[in-house]
């Protein structure tokens, strides 16, 4: 026997869950919230996302390939300065949707509490792994000259990811973009070189 087809699109109604945990964070977006905005019913859900953490964990792919792609596409930027460049300029523009405003992986899974270390676990291990990603590609550009002798690949890569971190918390409390371009731009300006 077979269940009845899905009449509802996958993807989109992903989008809507991205959306609702990007406003509301992991432990604020209730599933009544979700199930409205998706369009769909507890058990729909279930079917096709599995509970509500793994629904989580597939927004914060989606969001990851979707809004937040700036991150991953900064790394192929052909200088150091510009994959900063890009990250900080892709981040102002993230943080300052309407979808947000902020960040998912930043404030999605901050304030929770127990029986939700799986999801805080996912975010922080992204977050690890874009720091990582960030030093490795700063301590390529080190070796190709772009920065004076003694610049510390590992500290540059931690203070970029906490610009862009702090940057969304200000989105989270209203700053306008052009005062958060104006953050970037700051940093971009004490670059070394």
């Amino acid at each position: 026997m077979t269940g009845r087809p899905r009449t509802f699109d996958l993807d989109d109604t992903l989008d809507r869950a991205v959306r609702v945990f990007w406003r509301h964070g992991y432990e604020g977006a209730a599933l009544s919230d979700l199930t409205a905005a998706m369009g769909i019913n507890r058990p729909s859900l279930y079917a096709a996302y599995g509970n509500k953490a793994e629904l989580f964990r597939r927004c914060l792919e989606r969001y990851h390939h979707g809004p937040a792609r700036h991150v991953r596409e900064s790394l192929a930027e052909p200088t150091a300065r510009a994959v900063a460049e890009h990250l900080l300029r892709g981040t102002v523009e993230v943080v300052t949707r309407e979808e947000g405003p902020g960040c998912l992986l930043v404030h999605g899974t901050l304030a929770t509490g127990p029986g939700a270390e799986g999801v805080r676990a996912e975010s922080t291990a992204r977050r690890t792994a874009h720091r990582e990603a960030l030093h490795a590609r700063f301590e390529l550009a080190a070796a190709a000259g772009e920065f004076p002798p003694g610049t510390d690949a590992a500290l540059l890569a931690d203070h970029l990811v906490t610009l862009t971190y702090g940057l969304a918390v200000r989105a989270t409390e209203g700053a306008p973009p052009a005062q958060l371009h104006r953050i970037a731009a700051h940093a971009l300006r004490h670059w070394p070189h």
